[in-house]
């Protein structure tokens, strides 16, 4: 069977980038409204898409099958290295032991509806490593090819998720505006669209086209940026802000949007939608991170590509998230708190960096120069402050009128 790299490539950044955060955007944005989201979306959008010009461009500028680490050293040195290391260690780390954690439940949940048996959650927590893990293992062309067919999953549960909701929106409800709390939403809209980490893996299993590449990430950046607008006209447009049921009821005990909006809509099909939709988000974004995660590793160890090597980035993939997910949830829960500043370094701040000391830049210099440069990295200082500063309460004040604090 022949696959088509490109087809693949563009799901492979549509899957990475559409998580199961998307449950919570809605929630995070309904305080400044549905048109201010907007542009906050296009915003986040268009500075990750060029940012993963820059990353692509470094990638292209250094010779070899190379991971993030190695396009570090080469351009910033051990700094770089240093900076790189920790921080990507840090991120995809809490990624992947949240997906576990969050994965747990449903596969527990779907194995007791199929048999009758509970199981009990602990098992549960080794169903996406061990169930998906041998993709990883095959690498690109394996997490390329069960994909497709989750994709496909969740395009469907996405489509009977909003299917029968089109005729519930009301008007009104999305013309509420409210400026002052953006940079309470700004932090979890930038890491909606953090699809960079799978570049490495992409540019080897597209040998190395780097047309075919730069059309890949537009496309499968536009997919996420297209499914969470219309995201933001069906929630918003249903769920009220304010009340017993409510987009701020939602955020202040931690719920996902589809509770509020089943609560709304009595339609069976909305919780059945929610639920597998749920999954999806999850596993494909698990593959993507975990498949970038074995990859780096694997540069970083400099680990050959034999199935001893590919065993042991494996493990070194799945083993410490799932001691953090039975010992010390916090550590990871913490870390994915600050999971926008992470984000801001790793795929905003570096990809800048990396391009500014190239000895042939190409993308910015078709783009504004090097003073485009310099905004990014502004940028990513910016992300990184209002994300510690939201941690540390300092934005509450903005949202006091609709939460009581």
């Amino acid at each position: 069977m022949k696959i088509n790299h490109f087809v693949g490539g563009i799901l492979l950044v549509a899957g990475t980038t559409i998580g199961a955060g998307m449950l919570a955007l809605p929630v995070m944005t309904s305080f400044v409204g549905f048109v201010p989201s907007l542009l906050i979306f296009a915003v986040c959008w268009l500075v990750m898409l060029a940012t993963a010009f820059f990353f692509l461009d470094v990638n292209f500028a250094i010779e070899g099958e190379i991971n993030l680490i190695s396009m570090a050293h080469k351009t910033l040195g051990t700094w770089g290295k240093a900076l790189s290391w920790i921080v990507y260690l840090l991120l995809l780390y809490s990624l992947t032991a949240a997906y576990i954690a969050a994965g747990a439940p449903l596969f527990q949940m779907a194995i007791t509806a199929l048999t009758g048996y509970e199981i009990p959650l602990w098992v549960a927590h080794f169903a996406l490593p061990v169930i998906f893990g041998g993709f990883v293992y095959l690498g690109t062309l394996g997490v390329d090819v069960v994909n497709r067919f989750l994709m496909l999953g969740l395009c469907i549960s996405y489509l009977l998720l909003i299917g029968f909701l089109p005729e519930h929106i009301h008007g009104k409800l999305l013309t509420h505006i409210d400026w002052n709390p953006t940079f309470v939403a700004l932090p979890v809209v930038i890491t909606s669209f953090g699809y960079h980490i799978i570049i490495p893996s992409l540019t080897t299993y597209m040998h190395h086209d780097k047309k075919h590449l730069q059309w890949t990430l537009l496309i499968g950046s536009i997919i996420p940026l297209v499914i969470y607008i219309l995201w933001q006209v069906v929630i918003l447009g249903i769920v009220p802000l304010e009340g017993k049921v409510s987009l701020v009821e939602a955020w202040k005990q931690g719920l996902s949007v589809t509770q509020p909006l089943a609560q709304i809509v009595q339609n069976q099909w909305i919780k059945v939608g929610a639920h597998f939709f749920s999954f999806f988000a999850i596993v494909t974004s698990f593959l993507g991170v975990s498949l970038s995660l074995s990859d780096f590793l694997t540069d970083g160890f400099k680990l050959k590509k034999t199935w001893e090597g590919r065993l042991f980035a494996i493990l070194l993939t799945f083993i410490p998230p799932l001691i953090f997910v039975f010992t010390y949830q916090r550590g990871f829960i913490i870390a994915l708190e600050y999971a926008a500043a992470f984000v801001a370094i790793l795929l905003i701040f570096l990809p800048a960096i990396m391009a500014w000391h190239l000895e042939k830049p190409k993308f910015y210099k078709t783009t504004g120069g090097r003073i485009l440069l310099i905004a990014i990295m502004i940028f990513a200082f910016f992300i990184v402050l209002i994300s510690v500063l939201e941690q540390w309460g300092y934005f509450k004040p903005l949202i006091a009128k609709y939460v009581s604090i």
